[in-house]
């Protein structure tokens, strides 16, 4: 089992290792086009004292929780229902299996058309790419549910929404939230490319932007940086998610 002492240090090391090859590389190359570690943190300062980066990152993270949420809201209850019914997940595997391969880039012009150059739009698209993860593993998880936990429901007259509500969403509760992790990373994803068609603001549009304005690379690779970090400090979040007490049960202890 990795200690927590090792759990900081050796990403951390990682890290600067990365950062004193990317630094030779630039220096070794004599490349004029790909920029410095040194350069690109002078760029987020040039962000920061033109006061775009917290509002760019403030937007992009206002689309992703508006679409996402909407997904968790819709997603979740969906996925219960199609894997508690038989014919529910006749009716509906179809339709879903048919949509869930389209990316949602694929979308985007329909998006732009449908909502126009503005929020709608990425937050539509975020709903789309989280949306069909949630529903198909909570699908997945209630149909885990081992046959025992349903017949001592029904010897104590559970209701089928007391059945549902107390034994197969605790149940599959574990497997819902690991599917919720998978489609948050999915909606960081998505906004990101979305904002590079279909807004004037955001982590991706800053990329596109900054590339299209005089090819300011230390820009583009800064913007890069922040949304790894990003989405990097958001898996952390949905990881701790998964190990509250209540729900640790569903998880290994590593």
């Amino acid at each position: 089992m990795v200690s927590r002492f090792e759990s900081i240090v050796l990403p951390l090391l990682l890290g600067a290792i990365c950062i004193a090859l990317w630094s030779l590389s630039v220096h070794w190359t004599g490349t004029k086009v790909f920029p410095s570690p040194l350069q690109v943190v002078r760029g987020v300062g040039e962000l920061w004292r033109r006061g775009l980066l917290l509002p760019y990152l403030r937007d992009s993270l206002v689309r992703v929780a508006v679409g996402y949420a909407a997904a968790v809201a819709l997603g979740v209850p969906l996925g219960l229902c199609v894997g508690w019914s038989r014919n529910l997940a006749t009716a509906i595997n179809p339709l879903v299996e048919l949509l869930r391969p389209i990316s949602p880039i694929a979308w985007i012009p329909v998006a732009i058309v449908f909502f126009g150059i503005g929020n709608l739009a990425p937050i539509f698209l975020v709903f789309l790419g989280a949306f069909f993860p949630i529903v198909v593993t909570t699908h997945d998880g209630v149909r885990a549910v081992p046959p025992m936990y349903l017949r001592a429901a029904r010897n104590f007259g559970l209701s089928p929404p007391q059945m549902l509500r107390r034994v197969l969403l605790p149940a599959a509760l574990p497997q819902i939230l690991s599917g919720l992790r998978i489609a948050l990373g999915i909606a960081w994803l998505v906004v990101v490319a979305a904002e590079m068609i279909a807004v004037d603001s955001g982590l991706g549009y800053l990329i596109i932007d900054a590339r299209n304005a005089g090819k300011r690379y230390d820009l583009v690779v800064a913007g890069m940086l922040l949304i790894g970090a990003t989405g990097l400090v958001l898996d952390l979040a949905a990881r701790r998610l998964e190990r509250v007490r209540a729900l640790r049960w569903g998880f290994r202890a590593d």
